[in-house]
Order: structure tokens, then C-alpha cells, then sequence
């Protein structure tokens, strides 16, 4: 299977998918485009080879394209029974999905206000972005999910073991993290724990060693230069 992604220090989609590969061990060739949303760039040359929907992430298995990243961990979960992607349990498994689907469809104004950026640290942004009424919703709903799930659970992930759903999660633990929002204390330790989960851990590592900024996705960067 080949997992075509974007740059790791900005795609939040594409870390979802990426991170549930890598920490199941389950096998893949990464395809990396550099984000250019100019039209008839290379990235949409490229990626047209792999999708018609013009968005990263896309999963190949041979020549069957799989995109969304709902669609790639079912698919995954198909196709790979022996990982429990999903939990076992019916209902808990009904719960995880209904909190990644929320992820899917909601949080516009975190998402907004707070974009994916992992290797900078932003508090100053992220003390504006709290002083929105929407953003201030979003982080609360977050913080009340996790810890509905994890007090059900008893940890240390929200469904017990790591599944879909914390690699669904992780780039909002990064945009926490990079815009220092405020959040209780079990919270910040369920963060500590998927940022160190290996899948999670090497994506961040790639993340910091890639060094390519792009202005579209760095308003912030000439304040911190």
C-alpha cells in the first residue's frame, strides 16, 4: 500500500492515517506531495494521478484509491482484521466513530484560528484565538469528549489500547500544544501520552526535520522571526 500524504508539519489530515499505519505496524510507502495550492500546480498535477477530489490523504493499495480519512480507517480496518483500529466492543466502537465523525464535520473555529504547525509554539496566537467565543466552544467540547472517554475507558487511551480514534485526535493535541490553550490536568496527561505513542512520536520527529515553511501556512512566522 502506498499512503500519498502532505508536508508533515502542516497536514493535519494526512497525519491521521499515517500515524494509525505506523503504530499498528501495518506496511506502507509514503508519497509525499509539497503543498502548492496555486491552480494547475505540481501538487495538483500529482495528486490527480491518485484522486480525482484534488485533498491529501489518499491510500493505494495497488491501484485502488481509498480518500477521506474516514474511509481509509475503515478501509484499513477491513483489511486488516487482526489490528483492532477500532475497538472490539459494539458500542464502544459506535463511540468512537461518532467522536471521529465529529472531528470530520466540526471544531471549524479551532481548526480556523489554530492551524496545524507543529514545530512552532505559538501562545501569543493561541491567547487570541481563546478570546473567541467559537473557539472557546470547540476546546471545551475537546476537553469534555476526552474526558467522557477516557473516565469510561480508565485510559490510558480514550477507548482503552490506542485506536483510530487517537490518531484521529493527534493533530488537535498538536494545535493545543503549539497554541499553549488551556486545558485541566488529565487532559494535558492523555495529550503527553499519544504525543510519545511511537506512530504519533515519528511523525513529529519527521515533522521538525523537514524545515520547508511555506508563507500560505506561517502567518505568524514573521512575529517570531
Amino acid at each position: 500500500m502506498r499512503l500519498v500524504i502532505g508536508n508533515k508539519n502542516y497536514s493535519s489530515w494526512s497525519m491521521r492515517p499515517w500515524v494509525l499505519m505506523k503504530h499498528f505496524g501495518i506496511p506502507f510507502e509514503e508519497v509525499k506531495l509539497r503543498f502548492d495550492f496555486t491552480p494547475g500546480s505540481d501538487f495538483y498535477r500529482q495528486l490527480a494521478a491518485f484522486t480525482p477530489v484534488g485533498k491529501v490523504p489518499v491510500l493505494m493499495d495497488g491501484d485502488f484509491a481509498v480518500w477521506d480519512t474516514l474511509a481509509i480507517a475503515e478501509y484499513l480496518a477491513d483489511r486488516c482484521p487482526e489490528h483492532a483500529i477500532w475497538p472490539r466492543d459494539p458500542k464502544t466502537r459506535a463511540r468512537a466513530r461518532s467522536i471521529c465523525a465529529e472531528m470530520h464535520a466540526g471544531f471549524g473555529a479551532l481548526r480556523s484560528k489554530c492551524g496545524m504547525n507543529i514545530e512552532a509554539q505559538l501562545p501569543e496566537a493561541g491567547a487570541q484565538a481563546m478570546a473567541d467565543a467559537a473557539v472557546q466552544r470547540d476546546v471545551a467540547r475537546i476537553v469534555a469528549m476526552w474526558q467522557d472517554a477516557l473516565r469510561a475507558s480508565g485510559g490510558p487511551f480514550l477507548f482503552g489500547e490506542f485506536s483510530a480514534a487517537d490518531a484521529y485526535y493527534a493533530p488537535v493535541v498538536s494545535r493545543l500544544k503549539t497554541y499553549a490553550l488551556p486545558v485541566p490536568q488529565d487532559v494535558a496527561d492523555y495529550m503527553a501520552r499519544v504525543w510519545a505513542s511511537p506512530g504519533v512520536a515519528a511523525w513529529v520527529q519527521d515533522a521538525l526535520a523537514e524545515q520547508d515553511f511555506l508563507d500560505f501556512e506561517e502567518p505568524y512566522r514573521a512575529s517570531r522571526a
